[in-house]
């Protein structure tokens, strides 16, 4: 399946049914009364975030989305039915934007969610309504009233716990491959992750979903490469895994840059916790990596944790530091003390 994070779809509620005009026509009733009944109500247009979809695909192919009109009035004082409500799901963590681009209508973070997009319209009153002393045989009735319609941008960011962060080609699929059963497109070039990638972690007996997302460079937040399209894709993450390529020639220096790019597409992002690894180590000399571990350590003020994902190596003991990030920061969020922590080892799921 196609990664979709971004679609733009127009939706129309349903109009009212029209009242009714009608009069009693009985045998040995000469002048029957109105008797018109109401329009039905419009159905209207819900969004509902759903827990089975990860992509917004299906919207390319669909962009219409048209509630049914509300049955008109009958006579006899029978009203229309009302028409069904038009129900769109959608993945969980997909944002409602106006069609100016910028203003966010709902945030759909929770299953079973739901968000009124379009209200259908009231139905109108049949003529019976319209009886009065001096009007007794009205011949008027109301029309359905109009439903709503919009453009809307459908934007999805992924909720995941962790955050795989770094320049293109340091080693993200990879890592994620050997530590969940996600299988990414794995190569030796810069920017083979064209969109982000998921995974599901065990840490502890906790599970931990890991977010693969394609590698940034400096002048991301401006669209620069693969552009600020995907930064949007870490700000629900509790913690950052920022990966650094060791065989590169100054990781310090990708350290600093992107996070340059993180505090300047959004500058809480830099306030998230973050924990540093140095990847392919093991295409180094000892005296090598001890030099540029150094060096990193330096620029990014923390402890940096030298692994390879290819071979394993290291990568047990980061991706439990990154747990404890989470835990700690779903801790501050939820305002509850942290449950304690089972013993046992991490494995894929």
């Amino acid at each position: 399946m196609k990664f979709l994070d971004q679609a733009k779809i127009f939706i129309r509620s349903g109009d009212g049914g029209a009242g009714c005009v009608s009069f009693r026509r009985e045998k040995y009733i000469e002048f029957g009364g109105p008797n018109g009944g109401d329009g039905g109500k419009g159905g209207s247009v819900i969004f509902e975030a759903v827990e089975n979809l990860n992509t917004l695909i299906d919207f390319r192919y669909t962009q219409h989305f048209k509630a049914k009109k509300g049955q008109n009035g009958m006579g006899s004082d029978k009203n229309g039915s009302k028409a069904p409500d038009l129900v769109i799901k959608v993945p969980v963590g997909t944002e409602i934007v106006a069609e100016d681009g910028e203003t966010v209508l709902a945030d759909m973070t929770e299953p079973g969610q739901t968000y009124l997009a379009a209200k259908g319209g009231d139905g109108g009153r049949g003529n019976t309504n319209f009886k009065s002393s001096t009007n007794q045989a009205p011949r008027y009735a109301e029309p359905g009233w109009p439903g709503e319609e919009k453009w809307l941008w459908l934007r999805l960011k992924i909720i995941a716990d962790i955050g795989l962060i770094g320049m293109p080609n340091a080693g993200k699929s990879t890592f994620l491959s050997a530590v969940t059963k996600a299988r990414p497109k794995i190569a030796d070039y810069p920017f083979t992750t064209l969109h982000p990638n998921l995974g599901v972690a065990w840490v502890d007996g906790k599970e931990l979903v890991l977010a693969d997302i394609p590698g940034l460079i400096e002048g991301a937040h401006e669209g620069v490469g693969l552009g600020d399209r995907f930064l949007k894709h870490i700000e629900r993450c509790q913690a950052f895994l920022h990966l650094l390529d060791a065989t590169g020639d100054d990781p310090a220096k990708a350290y600093a840059d992107i996070r340059k790019e993180l505090a300047l597409y959004n500058p809480k992002l830099a306030d998230k916790p973050e924990v540093v690894a140095l990847n392919k180590c093991d295409a180094l000399t000892e005296e090598e990596i001890a030099e540029k571990k150094a060096l990193l350590e330096k620029a990014c003020g923390r402890r940096v944790f030298v692994i390879s994902a290819i071979a394993g190596k290291g990568v047990e003991n980061c991706l439990r530091e990154t747990a404890r990030h989470v835990a700690e920061k779903k801790k501050q969020s939820e305002e509850q003390p942290a449950e304690e922590t089972p013993q046992g080892g991490w494995s894929p799921l």
